[in-house]
């Protein structure tokens, strides 16, 4: 059940997914061409952050870990039903809490998928064990493998604000490290500071200059730069019409592209969702496997209006 804040702010709307609140067609999306293929790690992380969409932190263990053996399950259906994925993305949470991560990694990586992990770059990953696991796979599979680093602002202030004091500094500590190894990087910032996107990317561009990151601070592909998350913001219904209007099209959304597996607490197996934004919203619960996935998405949220079809933002790569 979506929270009171959101019910206030979109009041009477995103209740139907046939239509909209004033009885117009909603908008749908099909698996038109699926590219990426998520795992959400589980939701445990190091830190609490201070607006995080997935709730995560050291004590939430509503997603559980999934190991190699669930991932290679996936990766099977993959070759199945014939999806032409090239990417293999791992969210959390905070993916390096999960034991599996170098071995869910490797298992992608050896099936000749391009990888990417999204990490905090603080101390799950600087762990030896894992440090170890890191370089042995970047020794591997070089540019095959990108680590997307959460660096909310490219101040440390600013970061710290979302993340905890001293948050700033470890993960630049953690980059280095991985800068070290020959890993290749990106970041993930968010766009909530104030300032333009032209300022926030020349702001990122002088950190990477100052610590010597080999990243594109003007690719939105190496720098990606997220919008607010706020589902108490009032957002506007997509209805079939809106593509037309907007100028776009459902082959720009998220969900035409990409899907995310999970696995709840308590659960006999891993599910398959709609989205990576939305692990707790049971419309969005598309099966347990590949092929009961490849429906239609129904843009009944928020954040299909705002995130991705108003916001162009993706997830992927």
């Amino acid at each position: 059940m979506r929270d009171m804040a959101t019910q206030a702010a979109n009041t009477g709307k995103f209740q139907d997914p046939a239509k909209t609140a004033k009885g117009e067609p909603r908008a749908t999306v099909p698996l038109s061409n699926p590219q990426t293929l998520w795992f959400n790690t589980g939701t445990l992380c190091n830190i609490t952050c201070a607006n995080c969409y997935i709730e995560s932190s050291p004590q939430n263990d509503r997603l559980v870990y999934l190991n190699a053996d669930d991932v290679s399950d996936y990766l099977d259906q993959i070759t199945q039903r014939g999806w032409p994925i090239t990417e293999i993305a791992f969210t959390g949470g905070e993916p390096f809490m999960n034991p599996a991560m170098c071995d869910m990694a490797h298992v992608a990586l050896e099936r000749g998928y391009q990888v990417l992990i999204l990490t905090n770059a603080m101390r799950p990953m600087m762990r030896k064990s894992v440090q170890a696991g890191l370089v042995d796979l970047v020794a591997e599979y070089g540019a095959a493998l990108t680590f997307r680093i959460s660096v909310d602002h490219w101040s440390p202030d600013l970061h710290d604000k979302e993340r905890g004091t001293g948050a700033f500094q470890r993960t630049i500590e953690g980059m280095q490290w991985l800068s070290s190894i020959g890993a290749r990087l990106a970041v993930a910032g968010r766009t909530v500071w104030n300032e333009s996107e032209a300022e926030g990317r020349a702001g990122y561009g002088r950190l990477y200059t100052r610590y010597g990151f080999d990243i594109d601070a003007s690719d939105p592909a190496m720098t990606v730069l997220f919008p607010e998350m706020d589902e108490s913001v009032d957002v506007p219904e997509i209805t079939t019409a809106c593509w037309d209007i907007l100028g776009t099209s459902p082959d720009a959304v998220m969900c035409s592209s990409s899907r995310m597996v999970v696995k709840r607490k308590g659960a006999e197996k891993p599910a398959v969702l709609a989205c990576t934004l939305l692990p707790y919203a049971p419309e969005f619960e598309l099966g347990t496997t590949l092929a009961e996935a490849e429906r239609d998405v129904s843009l009944n949220h928020p954040h299909c209006a705002k995130f991705c079809v108003l916001g162009g933002a993706t997830c992927s790569a």
